[in-house]
C-alpha cells in the first residue's frame, strides 16, 4: 500500500517577518483561484485578501432587490457567533437548541392560527424553499397514500400553482416528478383566480399552492376563494385536496398588522404554511419554518429517525447538517420583540413603502403597480414615451450603489417591463428621499443629450484654488 509522506520543514511558512498585512509577500503575488497553494499564508494576510475582493459586492444596505434581512442587533449576532458552531442536527449533544426550536414552532403555528387541540407539527429549514419542497412532499406522499388505498392508479400526479409563485415550485415539480399546471398571469392581472384553478383541478391534483406575496409584485393570491372553491369540490367530488400557503413574504407581516385577515389555517383547507425568518422574520440567512395544520399532514413514513449521533432523533429534511445560530436568533427575535414589537416594525415598514410611493408619484416618471398598502413591496414602471428603459435606469442607479432590479413580468403578462424596491428595516424615509433623488438624477442623466464634453485645460494655479 503506497503511502504519501508530507515533509513539514518544507511546508513550514517561509515568511518570518512580522508586519502589516499589506506589506506581506502575499500581497504582490497572485492569489490561489484554482488549486490550493503549497505552503498557505498568515491568517491576517488571508482574512485581508478575501475581505477586500468582498469590497467589490454591492452594499446590503442599498440592496432594494432583497428580502432578505440585512441588519440585526448586535445581542443577536452575538448570539449567532456563540452558537455557529453547534450542528442542529445534534439534538443529543445540544437538547436545550431542540427545545428552543420546538418552542419556536409552537409559536408560529399558534400565530398562523393553528386549531384547538393541538395536533400541529412544524420544523426549521435552510428557507422557504426547502420548506415549500417539504410541504409538497408530504402531500404528494399522502395522496399517493390515499389513492392507493381506494385501488385507484397513482402514477399521474399534479400540482396547481401561479406564473407567479417562486422558482422552487417548479424544482418541487421536475425534482420528485410532478406535473405542473401553472396559472400564467395576463396583463390586467398578476395572481391566480378561483376560476383559472377550477379549470386545472382534478382527482389527480396533490394541492393547489398559493402566495402571500409574490416575488414579482408583492400582490396576494385570493386565497380564502380559493379555499372555499376546494370545499365545494371535496364536498362534491370527494377530493380532499389541500392548500399550501408560500407566506415567504406576508408570513411575519399580515398576522400583525390585518390579523383580521383570512388566510391560515382559520381555512380548513389550508394544510400547510411556511415562512422565512430571513424575510420578515428580521433574521440573516438561512432559516425557514414549515407548518402542518396537523400531524396527519405529515405522513409518518416520511419521517426518518436516526440513533447514531447519541439518542434517536427525528428527522424531516432535505438537509441534514444545519448550523443552530439562526435559529437561535429567531427565538431572540421571539422574544425581544412580541406582538407588539413584530407589529411595529411591519408597520414602519409599510409606512416607508406608502412613503416611496407617493415621492416616487411625484415624480410623474412612473405609473404604480403596487404601492406597498398590503406587503412592503413598490414595483413601477416607466410611463410612455421616453428613450430608454427600466434596465438602463437601473444601471444607472447602480453608478451610486442603489441595487434595482428590473425585470419583465411572467407569461402572460411578460411584455410589462418593471422595477421592483423591497423596503426592509433599514430603508427608512430618509433613505427614501435619498433614493428618489438619485432616481430624479438619473432619469435627467438619462434624457441628456449624448454630446461630447469638452473639458478646459486649467492652468496650476487653477487647478489648486478648484474645491
Amino acid at each position: 500500500m503506497l503511502s504519501h509522506k508530507v515533509d513539514l520543514e518544507k511546508l513550514e511558512e517561509p515568511e518570518k517577518v512580522v508586519g502589516p498585512a499589506y506589506t506581506s509577500r502575499y500581497c504582490t503575488l497572485p492569489v490561489p483561484k484554482y488549486e490550493l497553494s503549497e505552503t498557505g499564508m498568515r491568517p491576517d494576510c488571508a482574512y485581508q485578501l478575501v475581505h477586500d475582493e468582498m469590497n467589490l459586492d454591492g452594499n446590503p444596505s442599498l440592496n432594494l432587490a432583497s428580502f432578505v434581512t440585512t441588519w440585526m442587533e448586535p445581542q443577536a449576532t452575538q448570539l449567532i457567533v456563540e452558537n455557529i458552531h453547534k450542528n442542529f442536527a445534534d439534538q443529543f449533544e445540544y437538547p436545550q437548541t431542540e427545545v428552543i426550536h420546538r418552542r419556536c414552532v409552537n409559536m408560529l403555528a399558534r400565530l398562523f392560527n393553528a386549531p384547538d387541540p393541538v395536533t400541529f407539527a412544524g420544523t426549521a429549514t435552510g428557507g422557504s424553499s426547502e420548506a415549500v419542497m417539504l410541504g409538497l412532499l408530504a402531500h404528494k406522499w399522502k395522496w399517493k397514500k390515499r389513492r392507493e388505498a381506494e385501488g385507484a392508479v397513482c402514477d399521474k400526479p399534479n400540482l396547481i400553482f401561479g406564473a407567479d409563485a417562486h422558482i422552487c415550485w417548479d424544482k418541487f415539480a421536475k425534482y420528485f416528478d410532478v406535473e405542473p399546471r401553472v396559472i400564467p398571469l395576463e396583463e390586467d392581472r398578476f395572481t391566480i383566480t378561483r376560476e383559472a384553478v377550477t379549470d386545472l383541478i382534478d382527482e389527480n391534483t396533490i394541492c393547489v399552492g398559493v402566495i402571500l406575496g409574490t416575488t414579482f409584485t408583492g400582490e396576494i393570491d385570493p386565497i380564502e376563494e380559493i379555499n372555499d372553491l376546494l370545499v365545494e369540490v371535496k364536498n362534491t367530488h370527494g377530493w380532499d385536496i389541500p392548500i399550501h400557503v408560500d407566506a415567504a413574504i406576508g408570513g411575519f407581516i399580515l398576522p400583525f398588522t390585518q390579523p383580521e385577515l383570512r388566510w391560515d389555517f382559520r381555512l380548513s383547507q389550508v394544510k400547510s404554511i411556511n415562512v422565512s425568518a430571513h424575510k420578515y422574520g428580521l433574521v440573516y440567512p438561512g432559516l425557514g419554518w414549515l407548518i402542518f395544520r396537523d400531524t396527519t399532514d405529515l405522513p409518518a413514513d416520511l419521517v426518518f429517525y436516526v440513533n447514531y449521533l447519541g439518542d434517536e432523533m427525528a428527522s424531516y429534511t432535505l438537509n441534514f447538517s444545519r448550523g443552530s445560530g439562526m435559529l437561535l436568533a429567531q427565538y431572540y427575535n421571539l422574544l425581544r420583540l412580541g406582538w407588539k414589537g413584530y407589529a411595529m416594525a411591519a408597520g414602519a415598514v409599510l409606512e416607508n413603502a406608502q412613503y416611496l410611493t407617493k415621492r416616487l408619484l411625484d415624480t410623474e416618471y412612473f405609473d404604480i403597480l403596487n404601492a406597498g398598502e398590503i406587503l412592503p413591496v413598490v414595483t413601477f414602471q416607466l410611463k410612455e414615451p421616453v428613450d430608454f428603459s427600466v434596465y438602463d435606469l437601473a444601471a444607472k442607479l447602480r453608478e451610486r450603489g442603489w441595487i434595482v432590479p428590473a425585470y419583465t413580468l411572467p407569461p402572460n403578462a411578460d411584455a410589462i417591463p418593471i422595477m421592483r424596491v423591497v423596503v426592509r428595516q433599514t430603508f427608512s424615509r430618509d433613505m427614501a428621499d435619498l433614493f428618489v433623488d438619485d432616481i430624479k438624477k438619473a432619469y435627467a442623466a438619462l434624457l441628456a443629450p449624448k454630446t461630447k464634453t469638452i473639458v478646459k485645460q486649467r492652468s496650476p494655479r487653477e487647478a489648486h484654488s478648484v474645491s
